[in-house]
């Protein structure tokens, strides 16, 4: 995300850098299906809908964030080990919780302005207000919307490094490192899934219902059992940086990592849902979940991890894509919502227009400005400059 990936031999992990891209942009994708979930109360519903869409925002959501926390876990530790724990916090409050604040107004408070624009164009009843709750302060009005993996985010960095800091005084700096090194190669083997999950079925379990996964915050305010999945995430990132070879061996297990995911997932959006024991059905979310995310970082490491200036771009870009795409996202489905195209152009088209506003926005505004340094850590040539120039000769 924020983070420049690089290793102890400042080489670009390329399919790494494919793979947050990946789960940034499927978040995009994900929100763009919920216009077509039937029933789902959403900022804007389509006049058309599919069941499709409810499979899809399932195999999206079951692995997306334990994905994306586990990267950052993983280049959490590299930046730590390489500049110290200080100067990793300083930079996650810079790029990752001042964005939080200083984009909400951008990314998050358009948002219910839509949801009217939506009722006013269409000439729909608004929904039933729910009643007042009982006590309110400014922490439960202020809701990040999309914005909570960046509160989430800063708060599994912050956990992370206090009981880093006090494992090491409590047992020495060599032994923790023997113990995340240890942690690192099983969690890469075969069956390492199985150690994976463990947070992420605690989560379930707190949650005490799976039919939403690991539900997101609403608020700014810590969620015990979200921090419980996406802390647990970061460790395993954590723990795979310290193991040498731990990216080897993934890519090694990707084939039997995918054939699990393949066999699980189905399994755990088949289960019904009330009437299936708890811990049975968390379970097989939580294995299908995993084996999901390390058989997409086996792929991204075994297919993709080679230098390309279009994913790098990509890459680069997916920050401020996923902050900003919301509104954009929103607006288009408006504009769609009561046209009588089949889904699947809707689709394309909501797609390639949000695309465009938000890579257009990022290259003229981001990429080669102090915005740019301030997300990605460095400013970058602009890639229409580049093609005026080269058109120019």
């Amino acid at each position: 995300m924020a983070t420049t990936p690089v290793t102890g031999t400042a080489t670009r992990l390329h399919g790494l850098d494919t793979l947050r891209a990946g789960a940034l942009g499927l978040g995009i994708v994900l929100h763009s299906l919920m216009p077509f979930v039937p029933g789902l109360p959403w900022l804007v519903s389509d006049t058309r809908s599919t069941g499709l869409a409810v499979a899809g925002m399932y195999w999206i959501h079951l692995f997306r964030m334990v994905l994306f926390m586990a990267l950052a876990g993983y280049f959490g530790r590299l930046v730590l080990h390489r500049r110290g724990a200080r100067a990793y916090l300083s930079d996650r409050l810079l790029r990752v919780g001042l964005p939080a604040v200083a984009l909400w107004p951008l990314a998050a408070l358009p948002l219910p302005v839509l949801a009217q624009v939506n009722l006013m164009l269409r000439g729909l009843e608004p929904p039933a207000a729910p009643g007042p709750p009982a006590d309110v302060d400014l922490l439960h009005v202020f809701t990040p919307a999309h914005l909570w993996f960046l509160w989430v985010l800063l708060e599994c960095a912050l956990l992370v490094v206090v009981l880093r800091a006090g494992a090491v005084r409590l047992l020495g700096a060599d032994r923790c490192g023997r113990i995340s090194r240890r942690l690192g190669t099983v969690l890469s083997g075969r069956a390492g899934a199985v150690l994976a999950a463990l947070p992420y079925l605690a989560c379930l379990l707190l949650q005490g219902r799976v039919e939403a996964g690991v539900e997101e915050p609403t608020t700014v305010v810590p969620s015990l059992t979200a921090l419980t999945a996406y802390s647990g995430a970061f460790v395993v990132g954590w723990c795979l940086q310290a193991s040498a070879g731990s990216l080897a061996r993934l890519t090694r297990h990707w084939r039997g990592h995918l054939v699990a995911g393949l066999l699980l997932a189905p399994a755990g959006f088949l289960l019904p849902a009330g009437q299936t024991p708890l811990l049975l059905h968390g379970t097989v979310l939580a294995l299908a979940g995993w084996t999901w995310a390390f058989a997409l970082t086996g792929l991204c490491m075994r297919f993709l991890d080679r230098e390309s200036r279009t994913v790098r771009y990509l890459a680069d870009a997916s920050y401020w894509s996923y902050l900003l795409h919301l509104p954009v996202l929103v607006a288009v489905g408006i504009a769609l919502a009561d046209l009588a195209w089949p889904i699947p152009l809707k689709l394309a088209v909501t797609w390639a227009v949000t695309a465009a506003v938000l890579l257009l926005s990022y290259d003229l505004l981001v990429r080669s400005t102090w915005l740019g340094s301030w997300l990605n850590g460095r400013r970058r040539p602009r890639a229409l400059s580049r093609r005026s120039r080269s058109t120019g000769r």
